[in-house]
């Protein structure tokens, strides 16, 4: 998460202060009484009598970051990389590598703030509950889980308040710059077309070590042996995810530098020129973008059919669906009773299902009597289009759970769409957009980041 301060410019002067040595006085223990006779000891000096209570790490612009901010957001990265199962980079390491990724977002809040970018609070308790929903639980239990896990909840909504800003100023810095011709959809369409059944699809983790526009030709040559460096230890049996978690300035690096499976469409010609003869596991040569220097790993390859887009007939389903979510006053068990009864009350009591939609789901689509409308393949989360295409038209399924909770769904209708030609061009005009917007913004953030004064302290 984003950790950042709440009220930075108000506090600026206090963490100034704390940092050039502002400190708090430790209370002395009382002394015993010391005979008359007795001469004074001599004064302990002021120093020993005083304990720090935090300093600057870091100046971004005219805002400053705190160790106490620092020490935070390493340890939740450390939980992170605990759950994703890759292994922790040294202490020091870790905490360059996270301390940049907060003056990345530092940087960025910053702008939004002085563009007028804000998020008001009915967006964030609204992004909280989903949150909440998507990890099945209810709010209070999601915010007793947080503080189990040692995290504030008030500085948890500050951060998802930061993620919202940082998405709209995204979105309005370089998501709608995004143009997208008919032309290149045209190609698009003809590109997926022609994949044949030997076409395939790359899942790639990178490396990158990040050069600023002004650096010098000593600077590209430091960075450039740092790189081959890299590179003869990752070959050499280094863990490729530690090092990007330690070392790597894209965004991915924290997720062990993975890209996910792109076509190769979808890379850069740089990229795929690195990996097509790589078997999965190896690690390609060093590659020079403008950006900087990447080490690249093929992690997988396969099929790149079932990725393509639908050029033939489509199956489309009617559906529509009762939805009931888990909380404190209706267990699971409940949930799943309730379900089967409302199923019972259709199958054996002739009882209206869109009626019953209309009185008992707390689904969006309940005022229209759980009507979802026509879906084509993929248009749901799997575990619902699974338990949808197993029903025929008019049947019910048993209680069925997704990340949204838990649903009856009723097939209604099948049909077969001819040739779905403006769904492919919307769809190829999202995942063109969608490229666009990834290199974009990579750019964006670098840009931002060379123009960013930034006054280190992490080693005072």
């Amino acid at each position: 998460m984003k950790l950042t301060s709440a009220a930075r410019s108000a506090a600026f002067c206090l963490l100034a202060a704390i940092s050039t040595g502002a400190l708090a006085q430790a209370a002395p223990a009382p002394a015993p009484a010391a005979p008359a006779a007795a001469k004074p000891a001599p004064a302990a000096p002021a120093r020993a009598q005083l304990k720090l209570l935090d300093r600057i790490v870091a100046v971004v612009n005219d805002e400053a970051i705190t160790l106490n901010e620092l020490q935070l957001r390493v340890r939740i990265t450390e939980q992170q990389l605990k759950r994703q199962n890759i292994p922790s980079p040294p202490a020091d390491v870790l905490r360059r590598q996270v301390l940049e990724r907060m003056i990345i977002d530092r940087a960025q809040l910053q702008l939004a703030r002085e563009t007028g970018v804000r998020v008001d609070d009915a967006t964030v308790n609204a992004a909280i509950a989903r949150i909440a929903e998507q990890n099945n639980t209810t709010l209070p239990m999601f915010r007793e889980r947080l503080e189990r896990e040692g995290l504030s909840f008030a500085r948890f909504r500050e951060d998802v308040r930061d993620d919202i800003i940082m998405a709209r100023l995204r979105d309005r810095e370089v998501d709608s710059r995004i143009q997208v011709s008919e032309g290149e959809i045209d190609n698009f369409l003809a590109a997926q077309a022609g994949v044949e059944a030997g076409a395939v699809e790359y899942d790639i983790a990178q490396i990158l070590l990040r050069v600023p526009d002004n650096a010098t030709t000593e600077r590209i040559e430091e960075m450039r042996k740092r790189a081959e460096q890299l590179l003869g230890e990752l070959r050499g049996g280094a863990d490729f995810a530690r090092a990007a978690a330690s070392y790597s300035n894209a965004p991915e690096a924290l997720q062990g530098g993975d890209l996910g499976w792109r076509t190769a469409e979808r890379l850069p010609t740089l990229f795929l020129d690195a990996v097509k003869n790589l078997k999965p596991g190896e690690i390609g040569p060093i590659v020079r973008s403008p950006g900087g220097f990447h080490i690249l790993k093929l992690i997988g390859r396969r099929n790149a059919v079932e990725g393509k887009l639908a050029t033939g007939p489509v199956e489309q389903t009617h559906v529509r669906h009762i939805l009931l979510r888990v909380s404190d006053l209706t267990p699971e068990a409940e949930v799943k009773r309730r379900l089967n009864d409302l199923r019972e009350r259709v199958l054996k009591g002739g009882q209206d299902f869109g009626q019953l939609a209309r009185l008992h789901s707390v689904d969006g689509s309940a005022t229209r009597g759980g009507d979802l409308g026509w879906l084509y393949p993929g248009d749901t989360v799997p575990e619902f289009e699974r338990a949808m295409n197993r029903l025929k038209p008019g049947e019910i399924s048993e209680p069925v759970q997704t990340p949204f909770g838990w649903h009856l769904i009723q097939v209604l209708e099948r049909r077969t769409e001819a040739s779905p030609v403006e769904r492919n061009r919307f769809t190829a005009r999202q995942a063109l957009r969608d490229r666009k917007s990834d290199e974009a913004y990579q750019e964006w953030i670098r840009q931002l980041r060379d123009r960013t004064y930034v006054e280190y302290r992490l080693e005072d």
